[in-house]
């Protein structure tokens, strides 16, 4: 008789954005002529700059050609593409980050899915409420009672920045510029977290996937802009926003050779090395077009062409704040993100004012409580459409409200 891993019977029968295809499907069969704009799942429009399009057009072609062919990668990835990053993202901003503590991936979703591979199943972990599903789902499926995660709750009445666990976890879940939120950590309320991490001997998980949307100057981009961080700190990267492969899958993890677990004798273990493990035995690497299409972006015209989609973005996000404010909204996020956090009106609940926006204004929003308990009565917005559809969606629910 097979049997299965009953972790994933732990879980809900089916994933939130997959809930949401299913009404949006569902409500244009029965519509065909509505003209729905989804402002919900946080998919981009813009296509890819011609940096990273004219880099993976040469790199196929140099596929085609037995002298220029490239079969399996190296095992973090290319030694190009590490290097790029390690002189681009960190060096040139003062951090210290090695292109050997970085490993090329298919993505920030996978990785921080992956990674509690390396971690015991007695692991007590931290989470914000709202969060992001992934972290959650990951670590029931691996086995973890949820008696052992501790949720910390971020809304109105803490300004949206989480209070110190209680329970003194091993693993704490951070993501700034915050999905779903879309609100963000100062430089000294980031340095709070380092500090207590290396006091408590916890490990931060830090979800960086949103730091290009960043403009505010004391908003870190990097957690290992906060001294100490090295030690204590795992951060994961995406150019998925960034520029546009969400399509493509690629994005990287750093995992300096400073941050340590412990075996079960006590001993220190470098997570670089069981990290490094893992993906050589589960992972293959991501292509190597691709992966020379993310080399381009670090080029000065790819620098160019990726800052005007995340500025054309970033005026989405504007304008859809402007307009849900004006409406009588509470709005949060919107500024460094490409989120926006919007409170339900006349105290509906999220799936109402979901199932609201989508029958009588055809705009598809993501319900709040879908990321958890702290997220009810709120919904999230994304900023990835475009003018055109923003600009609709934006007076459309304006409309409604009136």
């Amino acid at each position: 008789m097979l049997t299965i891993n009953d972790n994933f019977l732990r879980l809900a029968p089916s994933y939130l954005f997959s809930d949401i295809a299913r009404k949006v499907a569902d409500y244009r069969g029965a519509n065909p002529d509505a003209q729905v704009i989804s402002m919900g799942i946080g998919d981009v429009s813009r296509p890819l700059c011609d940096a990273s399009v004219d880099a993976m057009l040469k790199a196929v072609e140099e596929m085609r050609h037995a002298h220029t062919f490239h079969g399996y990668g190296p095992e973090q990835g290319y030694a190009f593409l590490r290097q790029a990053i390690a002189d681009n993202d960190y060096t040139a901003r003062g951090i210290d980050i090695n292109a050997d503590e970085i490993f090329i991936s298919d993505g920030a979703k996978s990785d921080t899915g992956n990674i509690v591979d390396i971690f015991a199943a007695t692991t007590k972990v931290a989470l914000t409420d709202p969060v992001y599903p992934v972290y959650f789902d990951s670590n029931i499926m691996a086995g973890r009672s949820r008696s052992s995660i501790e949720f910390m709750p971020v809304n109105e009445a803490n300004g949206f920045i989480p209070d110190m666990p209680l329970s003194e976890p091993d693993i704490i879940y951070l993501c700034y510029p915050n999905n779903p939120t879309g609100t963000v950590l100062t430089r000294h309320q980031l340095a709070a977290w380092v500090d207590y991490a290396l006091e408590h001997k916890s490990l931060i998980l830090f979800d960086a996937a949103y730091e290009a949307y960043i403009t505010s100057s004391d908003i870190p981009r990097s957690i290992y802009e906060i001294p100490g961080a090295r030690k204590c700190a795992i951060e994961f990267r995406s150019f998925s926003k960034t520029a546009g492969f969400t399509g493509l899958r690629c994005g990287f993890t750093v995992v300096p050779h400073d941050v340590v677990g412990y075996d079960h004798h006590g001993d220190k273990v470098q997570l670089h090395s069981l990290w490094l493990r893992r993906q050589t035995t589960k992972f293959n690497g991501a292509s190597y077009p691709v992966q020379r299409a993310a080399e381009a972006i670090y080029t000065p015209e790819g620098k160019q062409q990726i800052r005007q989609t995340i500025h054309y973005y970033l005026e989405n996000a504007a304008t859809l704040r402007l307009s849900l404010i004006d409406s009588g909204l509470t709005v949060y996020g919107g500024t460094d993100s490409p989120y926006l956090w919007v409170k339900t009106p006349k105290g509906l609940s999220s799936w109402d004012f979901f199932e609201l926006l989508l029958h009588q204004a055809d705009v598809v929003v993501t319900p709040g409580v879908g990321f958890g308990n702290a997220g009810e009565g709120y919904v999230r917005l994304t900023a990835f459409a475009s003018h055109e559809n923003t600009a609709i969606a934006a007076r459309r629910i304006t409309d409604l409200l009136k």
